[in-house]
C-alpha cells in the first residue's frame, strides 16, 4: 500500500484527487492539506511514501527543503502548469523526485505515484516536451529589466524610482522572478538567470 500525502491549495481539486486516488486499491491517502507549510508539523506522524504537491505562488522553497529533511525517504512529486515548464530546472529539480502536469489524467497520476514510490524519478512527457521547446526566456520584458537593475546591486526603492513604479510593484515582480527561477533569494535568481541566458 502506497501512503500518499496530497498538498493542493484548491479545495475542489484536492477533493476530486482524493476521491479518485482513494478508489485505487494499492493507494491510501494519509493526509490532504492546502499548503506544504501545514504538513511540516505532522509529516513524521503521517509517514507518507509519496507527497503530491501543488506549489502555489506563495510557497517558500525553504518549506520543500524542511519537508525533505524531515522525510528524506518520501518521494515528492510536484504538480506544474505546462506554462511553467521552462522553470523545471536547477531551482526545483534537485529538491524533488518528479514533475507532473496539472492536466494529467487521474489514472496517469496514480501510475506516476506508483513509479515514484518504487524509487523512479518521474517527469510527465508533456512537461518534458514543453520544457525542451520552451527555450524562450520565462521572464517577461519588465521582469528582465527589473532583474538587470537588481543585478547592479540596486535596492527595490532605487529600482522603483528609476522605473517609476511603486516599491510594492517592484517587490511583486521580484517575487515572480524568484518563483519562475525556483530561487530562494534575489541573488540566487540573478545567478540562475545569468546561467540560463535570460539576462
Amino acid at each position: 500500500m502506497v501512503r500518499i500525502l496530497l498538498i493542493e491549495p484548491m479545495s475542489l481539486l484536492r477533493g476530486a484527487l482524493t476521491a479518485f486516488l482513494a478508489g485505487e486499491e494499492d493507494l491510501e491517502i494519509v493526509g490532504e492539506l492546502a499548503r506544504i507549510e501545514e504538513a511540516l508539523p505532522i509529516t513524521r506522524r503521517l509517514r507518507p511514501d509519496v507527497a503530491v504537491v501543488d506549489l502555489d505562488a506563495d510557497t517558500e522553497v525553504d518549506a520543500l527543503d524542511h519537508f525533505r529533511k524531515d522525510l528524506p525517504d518520501c518521494a515528492m512529486l510536484i504538480l506544474v502548469d505546462i506554462e511553467m515548464a521552462s522553470a523545471l530546472h536547477r531551482g526545483l529539480m534537485s529538491r524533488v523526485d518528479g514533475f507532473i502536469g496539472k492536466d494529467t489524467a487521474p489514472a496517469q497520476l496514480a501510475e506516476y505515484i506508483r513509479r515514484a514510490a518504487g524509487g523512479e524519478r518521474v517527469i510527465d512527457p508533456s512537461l518534458a516536451v514543453a520544457a525542451w521547446s520552451a527555450r524562450h526566456n520565462p521572464l517577461s520584458g519588465r521582469e528582465r529589466e527589473i532583474l538587470r537593475i537588481a543585478a547592479e546591486g540596486r535596492t527595490s526603492v532605487e529600482i522603483a524610482n528609476e522605473l517609476h513604479l511603486s516599491v510594492g510593484t517592484v517587490r511583486n515582480y521580484l517575487s515572480s522572478i524568484m518563483r519562475k527561477a525556483g530561487a530562494r533569494t534575489r541573488l540566487e535568481a540573478i545567478r540562475i538567470a545569468v546561467d540560463s541566458g535570460w539576462l
